[in-house]
């Protein structure tokens, strides 16, 4: 689709030349004589950039350029003039025009302000499409009492300050619930900064949240400010916060009373602006009594608590979730869309999910991809998936193991891949849940012959 172009000037040579080399450049393109017949032009023709000259009849060019940014504050202008002026240049500028070209108009300078302003374009709505691609992955989904109870307290706590503690499952969702939070916030144009305790080594965390300064410690090669200085202005989600090093915890805590967070290595203080929500799938009051966790940070934490159920506490949004994943996942990896029969569906509902919506969008982009049709049957979720058994409180086919030795290594294998898929193949993440250490968990994953693809 071509770019639309819109040529603003009282000089019928001046619109002429100009639409000819832009229409030869594969433009469509539209002219006005006039300051007021451009911005009528505009609301019909809504171009994506605009040549605007300065001096005109009536409406001047930078009359025009202001009722324009108030109609559109997005347009782009690029001004043209005959004798600009540096007083022109500065006030165009302030009004928001992206360039201003001298008459006699060069086609070299055209061509190059047009490609820059069509890289902005593209720049722009790359951004939109991405945009709208994560909201389409972040968004909540369901009809369940328990989520548009979620949902109804998310409303409320958006418009507010307070710190949100989120709790629930692995995969149940957290993350989303955190987005949305900022999404509804005054904070919403700031920026949302995640850190996931649990993945980052204890000795590195400080560093991760407050920062460091050039050689405070070995690999400290420049300085490097730390998420809350990141998320000045906006929203830090500190995830899995149950798994904070307790110095972290006193550090966090600082920060959370003063406002100020000190780099590692740092004399000055800095002040932040930062809205704090934090989640964990652990609980924190046996994490308190058990040393574990700072019952003052808890308290600051927990400000308003929100709780995100399990899957299998409500079961009417998983026909939702499956349509939902299906056509992300059709857009998002390029594969041919595909509809999924009844029973199938009643087949998943069926299913108790300990890996809650993470494992559900995991089993839906697996079927997506490798499903033997363009409609998704029991079949292809009996071979892709096998919830029968799971769902039924089955032993899964183990029972046909000849020995205890077949059997137990049958159900470790079983087992792994459950947990692995639980916690979307982090192997890191997975061991610390089974208190196992990772080269240990490593090699019985090459044991195995353990693989997402072999899922």
């Amino acid at each position: 689709m071509s770019r639309r172009i819109l040529i603003v000037d009282d000089e019928p040579g001046v619109r002429a030349a100009l639409a000819q080399l832009l229409e030869f450049e594969g433009y469509e393109v539209r002219s006005a004589s006039s300051g007021a017949e451009g911005l009528a032009t505009y609301a019909a023709f809504r171009p994506q950039l605009v040549f605007l000259d300065v001096k005109m009849a009536g409406m001047d060019g930078l009359e025009t350029l202001k009722k324009l940014r108030e109609f559109d504050a997005s347009a782009i202008v690029v001004m043209i003039s005959g004798h600009a002026t540096i007083q022109n240049a500065v006030e165009a500028t302030q009004l928001g025009a992206y360039d201003i070209l001298e008459k006699p108009l060069d086609t070299d300078r055209i061509l190059v302000t047009l490609r820059n302003a069509v890289g902005r374009i593209d720049l722009a709505e790359e951004n939109e499409r991405l945009k709208a691609t994560i909201e389409s992955r972040y968004e909540m989904v369901g009809r369940s009492p328990q989520i548009h109870a979620l949902i109804e307290k998310i409303d409320k706590v958006a418009e507010t300050s307070a710190r949100v503690l989120i709790t629930g499952e692995n995969g149940t969702g957290k993350e989303l619930v955190a987005r949305a939070v900022h999404r509804g916030s005054p904070r919403a144009k700031g920026p949302f900064v995640e850190v996931n305790c649990a993945a980052i080594p204890s000795e590195l965390i400080e560093s991760e949240l407050f920062g460091h300064m050039k050689g405070s410690f070995t690999g400290a090669i420049a300085d490097r400010a730390g998420k809350f200085e990141q998320a000045d202005g906006g929203t830090l989600f500190l995830d899995e916060i149950g798994d904070m090093s307790s110095s972290a915890q006193a550090k966090v805590l600082r920060v959370l009373q003063d406002g100020e967070v000190t780099r590692i290595g740092g004399q000055k203080s800095r002040k932040v602006d930062v809205r704090v929500v934090a989640a964990t799938n652990k609980r924190l009051e046996d994490e308190i009594e058990a040393g574990r966790f700072r019952e003052d940070l808890f308290y600051r934490l927990n400000v308003v608590p929100v709780h995100v159920p399990p899957l299998r506490e409500r079961r009417e949004d998983i026909p939702l979730l499956v349509e939902h994943f299906l056509r992300q996942t059709a857009k998002q990896e390029g594969v041919a869309p595909r509809t999924i029969d009844a029973l199938a569906v009643d087949r998943l509902t069926e299913h108790d999910w300990p890996g809650n919506v993470r494992e559900l969008r995991n089993t839906i982009e697996r079927l997506a991809i490798l499903a033997a049709g363009p409609r998704i049957t029991v079949a292809d979720i009996d071979r892709l998936v096998g919830t029968r058994a799971t769902a039924a409180g089955g032993l899964g086919g183990l029972e046909s193991c000849r020995t205890w030795e077949e059997f137990k290594l049958a159900a470790e294998r079983v087992f792994l891949e459950a947990k692995l898929r639980e916690h979307d193949w982090n192997v890191a993440e997975t061991a610390r849940v089974l208190e196992m250490p990772r080269s240990n968990l490593y090699k019985k994953i090459e044991r195995h012959a353990l693989a997402r693809g072999n899922e």
